[in-house]
């Protein structure tokens, strides 16, 4: 079998070519990046093809039964999104010489934490547009282990999770509380009992997240059962409403489906828990000033609220 020739050392169309690649992933397919890209569909399907051919392997599926990555595509979009990071790092590197706040930060969130009235992210990103009015912001909601794993490899520059175990690759900044506890539906054969006592919650079906977590941690902690395994908060609803499952929410998230008689709280004070949400950021190499600047501004929202006055267990210092 003839070897494939290796990769030489990438040019600016190269570049081109893979950020091409990385709009049409993210996309989830050549017509959906149309308008991302601006660029017409048979351009971007020939960038793509260039682009197979420079790199000697099959990317993508695409065709009347969809579009979707190879495994070898989906390594090289892995490979790009650090490559494209670090790119990014070094234009923040050369700007910061210039003095000039400028770049992208890119960020990742554990999904349902707009209804806290603790977080106060809303600010920080308000407080970092008015220091940095050039630089543009991308957004990623995303499981836990997703966002550690992506602030440690460069991909994410700063994230926002709830605290578990820690890393000596990370750096902390608590943030804010969060208050969880179980519910299910209004439909549960749960209610219906004269008394929901630690046995009766400890036989319900449970749905939980499957990763390390806060929520596992209780869960194997008090003895939960669990049936279903999730990894989002919106999957759990989901299962709660089926009338067949119990599990965590944080209160303010289940708010709004308790007004709508949809579900109710178990309230159990062996089952219910509180968890603090930091900020996480890797400690080498040293933060950008864009991304130093993001930290600034979380610490300046958040500063007022009961997690953060614990701080001394928390960061190290910028």
């Amino acid at each position: 079998m003839k070897q494939k020739a290796l990769l030489g050392q990438l040019a600016d169309p190269d570049i081109r070519l893979l950020r091409v690649f990385k709009v049409v992933t993210e996309c989830g397919g050549i017509s959906a990046a149309e308008l991302e890209l601006n660029i017409g569909r048979s351009t971007i399907s020939r960038h793509i093809k260039d682009l197979e051919q420079r790199l000697g392997i099959t990317l993508c599926r695409r065709g009347r039964s969809g579009f979707g990555l190879t495994a070898e595509g989906r390594e090289v979009y892995a490979s790009t999104l650090r490559l494209l990071g670090s790119l990014d790092d070094f234009r923040s590197d050369v700007n910061d010489i210039q003095r000039k706040l400028t770049g992208t930060l890119t960020i990742a969130l554990f999904d349902k934490i707009a209804t806290n009235p603790e977080c106060h992210l809303s600010d920080a990103l308000s407080e970092f547009h008015a220091q940095a009015p050039d630089a543009g912001i991308e957004i990623f909601v995303e499981p836990l282990n997703e966002i550690e794993r992506g602030v440690i490899e460069g991909r994410f520059q700063c994230g926002v999770i709830p605290s578990h175990r820690p890393s000596a690759s990370l750096s902390y900044l608590p943030l804010f509380n969060e208050q969880m506890y179980l519910y299910c539906s209004k439909a549960h054969p749960i209610l219906a009992l004269p008394l929901i006592d630690r046995t009766a919650i400890l036989q319900a079906a449970y749905a939980g997240l499957g990763y390390h977590s806060p929520n596992m941690e209780v869960a194997h902690a008090t003895g939960l059962r669990r049936q279903a395994t999730v990894y989002d908060q919106e999957a759990i609803v989901h299962l709660l409403l089926s009338g067949a499952y119990i599990g965590y929410l944080p209160d303010h998230y289940a708010q709004q489906f308790e007004t709508a008689g949809l579900l109710q709280r178990i309230d159990h004070d062996d089952f219910n828990y509180r968890c603090q949400f930091e900020a996480i950021w890797r400690l080498s190499p040293k933060p950008s000033r864009l991304s130093a600047l993001f930290i600034e501004c979380l610490r300046n929202a958040h500063k007022k609220n009961p997690a953060f006055l614990g701080e001394s267990a928390g960061p190290r210092p910028l």
